[in-house]
């Protein structure tokens, strides 16, 4: 999903979310040694330094370079918080290092996510949490949703997870795995991702118009061609556009407890 108007849409993204209220909903505290794993530009970084407080400490990883320069311009004034190069599948970070670990919009990129999961059980100490926030049927929840159009739609989410591995479900399959894996009192909460009640606002259709540009090039050929993608990804849009349309998008967010 990368583009060149990433950084403005990841930010809008962790600034507006749920991120705080899903924080303190699955047990952040003062003190807290904390990994945000896949950290972006830094956004959900800065407020989870601000909920631990100057006695906890924030760590903060990711692949891109670019998205830990601007981790570490927007925390620059905060003194208990560093930024790392790494793989949230291969951190390299010591065992048992972290009391909570926070990962969000991450392992629906990830077809070998139980790599990751593993991993960032290994680095939460027993006892610390690990926390897993994912969206779950993306972009499915409208009404009223004409048939071609949510056929196509479900036609675009089966390509996108066959060509590029994204999976816009993921958020309701961490349950069963966190169990699997080991993990104790394992929980769910269920957020709201989005919910627009009549017209999408302009950050939002903006938003769905960069996820259907940088997909164009590998999911059209497979939608009947760029003619036909283009079509339905517009209606898509006047969808978002509709004063009489309700679309809605849930936030699930899975936490365990290491043993």
């Amino acid at each position: 999903m990368e583009s060149t108007d990433e950084t403005r849409r990841l930010l809008v993204q962790e600034r507006t979310g749920n991120a705080r209220e899903a924080l303190l909903l699955s047990g952040l505290k003062p003190g807290d040694r904390v990994l945000d794993a896949g950290c972006g530009p830094g956004g959900i970084s800065e407020v989870i330094a601000e909920l631990v407080g100057p006695t906890g400490h924030v760590t903060g990883v990711d692949l891109s370079e670019e998205r830990l320069a601007e981790s570490r311009q927007i925390n620059r004034r905060r003194s208990n918080m560093r930024f790392q190069h790494a793989d949230v599948r291969r951190t390299g970070l010591p065992d048992a290092s972290f009391d909570f670990t926070w990962c969000q919009f991450v392992i629906q990129y990830l077809p070998d996510r139980h790599l990751a999961l593993q991993e960032l059980m290994r680095v939460t100490r027993p006892g610390g949490r690990v926390v897993i926030s994912e969206f779950d049927a993306f972009g499915l929840q409208n009404w009223p949703f004409p048939e071609d159009l949510r056929e196509w739609c479900h036609r675009f989410v089966d390509a996108v997870l066959r060509v590029t591995g994204f999976d816009i479900n993921v958020g309701r399959k961490i349950f069963t795995e966190m169990r699997q894996m080991g993990l104790g009192n394992v929980r769910v909460h269920l957020l709201p991702y989005y919910i627009i009640a009549g017209t999408a606002n302009p950050e939002m259709i903006l938003d769905w118009q960069t996820r259907f540009s940088t997909l164009e090039p590998v999911v059209a050929p497979v939608l009947g061609g760029l003619e036909a993608y283009r079509a339905m990804c517009q209606k898509y849009l006047e969808l978002l556009a509709d004063p009489d349309a309700l679309k809605y998008s849930p936030l699930l967010v899975t936490e365990g407890t290491r043993p």
